[in-house]
């Protein structure tokens, strides 16, 4: 399966990586959308469930060829790689651009979910109760996490590590957004911001000799928090791919028809027209954390109005379904090599 890829194949599944990473961090979207409509997301689950007690016993073994071959260790890297990556590029230029252009990046995000919708469910044939029924349940879930009310921010380690495992759903569960989850978990801000800006500082000052970070106490607190954080998400990625694994063995319809349903339901959460609301006190202040960060309360949808705004955003969207088409032609076109 790995001798296969050719160097052009490899660019590609980074830049795959650097997609997923970049969808994982905007809330609304699942990274394992752009696996399933790249047409690698059974061979991403598959491969991840391969991380196993045969795995790590040939790992402590020492036959570290045979462990990076037995679980398909270049596809992993390559795709971890772009995520890492995606991480510290990416996902800032998305930060910036959703600060300054909130509305055309929201816009482009639901083009790319109607896209996908569109992908998933056209070949599509096996339709019957069950499925419908599997296509309903998914739908209202996500609907009604899209209107729950966002927690408390909360860096407790152990809750922490619960984050990390209840995030990484958006990886392995199209249409289920991990970073939507962390923020109706109140860690939003602090999982996937802070704590990695904290890491790329660190990273930054170690690289010029400054070694200062050791007696900054929150920037270790930051440190421990993402370590806490991201042993959660490796448990949650493998554990979650082998319950996948067996699903879409099993009852591969039904699961096909929930996650039609789920990124139905998360149009609710990517509904480019919205306001944040923070919470504020009874005086009408708005409240801040204990690090001076906005609470958001909930978010306000309207209807657009008709003006020019309104019809740039109406493009972008489109821009996100032909997005959607291209990944879906490329991933028509290497099906043979990833399957």
């Amino acid at each position: 399966m790995q001798s296969t890829r050719t160097f052009k194949d490899k660019l590609f599944l980074i830049l795959k990586g650097l997609g997923m990473g970049a969808a994982n961090k905007v809330p609304g979207v699942s990274g394992g959308v752009v696996a399933f409509v790249a047409g690698f997301y059974e061979e991403f689950i598959h491969s991840l469930k391969r991380v196993n007690f045969t795995a790590f016993k040939l790992l402590f073994n020492g036959r570290f060829k045979a462990f990076f071959n037995y679980i398909n260790g270049r596809f992993l890297s390559l795709l971890f790689l772009g995520m890492l990556v995606s991480y510290f590029s990416i996902s800032k230029i998305l930060d910036y651009f959703i600060k300054h252009y909130e509305l055309y990046v929201w816009s482009v995000f639901f083009g790319m979910i109607i896209g996908s919708i569109y992908y998933i469910s056209k070949d599509f044939k096996d339709w019957k109760i069950t499925t419908y029924l599997a296509l309903i349940i998914g739908a209202i879930i996500g609907i009604s996490i899209s209107f729950l009310d966002p927690a408390m921010e909360n860096d407790n380690l152990w809750f922490v590590f619960i984050c990390g495992i209840i995030s990484v759903s958006g990886m392995t569960l199209p249409g289920f957004s991990g970073s939507f989850i962390l923020i109706l978990l109140g860690n939003y801000v602090l999982l996937l911001v802070d704590s990695v800006n904290a890491l790329f500082d660190t990273f930054s000052e170690v690289i010029i000799g400054d070694f200062s970070f050791t007696a900054n106490i929150e920037r270790i607190r930051m440190l421990q928090v993402l370590g806490v954080f991201t042993l959660g998400s490796v448990v949650g990625l493998v554990t979650f791919s082998h319950v996948l694994s067996y699903i879409l063995k099993h009852y591969k319809s039904v699961t096909t028809a929930s996650i039609i349903g789920f990124i139905i339901g998360s149009l609710g959460v990517v509904w480019p027209w919205k306001e944040t609301i923070f919470k504020t006190n009874s005086f009408g202040s708005e409240i801040l954390d204990t690090r001076g960060k906005h609470i958001i309360e909930n978010y306000y949808r309207y209807i657009p109005e008709h003006n020019i705004e309104t019809f740039i955003a109406i493009f972008y969207i489109i821009i996100g379904i032909i997005i959607v088409l291209g990944l879906e032609w490329y991933g028509r076109k290497t099906k043979k090599i990833y399957a």
